[in-house]
């Protein structure tokens, strides 16, 4: 069954479109989509399959706890619980309407992630704790594209870096391409200057990359190993075709 429309969400954020097939979920919001769930596959070629990798080059081995701001669907989660079946998820939204759709449409309890309703950039100038990554998606919805509610992204860089654990590793999406260059040149900037080492982890049909910085950062050798974790043939296809690169 082809995928059909079955409701409109207009939150307090964003207007999200939910459209639904017998085996599958997507969230779409200005028109792109926002978060995706299948009913035996994780990876989609797209920006969820780079955060994902991105999360597994912690040159001091698989992560224990992990923070993510910005929920929305849980997308990425999924991906990681399936890798990752003990680690901490912890995650952050300001919107409570699309994790009680992610809930309701995309099993996100099954991910095990603790919630926070709040906005990101000022919840976790509160928070005490450690994690061995932390992934910065935070995206606002305009009118006619998402975009990065930073415009200094380097400004909270320091302060989200001292919840790492030693040897932990920060990550950030960026949507590449038109109308997004800017944010993502000034955001490749302030992380060369925090971290000793910084890759990129991106994949041919996408417009967004991952930026993944640490004092030190695996190469995407270091992905090889999770393949077999995957069942589906086109999951390990999407897997394979992952590129990391040194960030120059």
């Amino acid at each position: 069954m082809p995928a059909r429309r079955i409701a409109t969400v207009d939150t307090a954020h964003q207007q999200i479109e939910v459209w639904k097939s017998s085996h599958a979920c997507e969230f779409r919001v200005a028109g792109a989509i926002h978060a995706w769930w299948h009913r035996s596959q994780f990876l989609t070629g797209l920006a969820w399959d780079n955060l994902a990798a991105a999360s597994l080059l912690r040159p001091a081995g698989p992560p224990r706890s992990l923070l993510m701001l910005g929920l929305a669907g849980g997308t990425t989660l999924r991906i990681l619980r399936h890798l990752l079946p003990d680690c901490r998820f912890a995650a952050v939204d300001i919107d409570p309407e699309v994790v009680e759709l992610a809930r309701q449409h995309m099993h996100l309890d099954d991910t095990g992630v603790t919630v926070h309703i709040a906005d990101a950039y000022e919840w976790f100038k509160r928070d005490r704790r450690r994690y061995d990554v932390i992934i910065d998606d935070c995206y606002l919805a305009g009118a006619e594209d998402v975009y990065r509610p930073q415009t200094r992204p380097g400004r909270d860089l320091d302060r989200l870096a001292k919840l790492l654990n030693p040897g932990g590793i920060f990550l950030t999406n960026l949507v590449t391409g038109s109308g997004h260059r800017r944010m993502q040149s000034r955001t490749r900037a302030a992380f060369k200057r925090r971290f000793a080492n910084v890759r990129t982890v991106t994949t041919p049909e996408s417009m967004n990359e991952t930026l993944v910085g640490g004092d030190s950062v695996l190469p995407g050798g270091a992905l090889d190993a999770w393949t077999e974790r995957f069942r589906s043939q086109k999951d390990r296809k999407y897997w394979e075709i992952l590129s990391v690169r040194k960030l120059k």
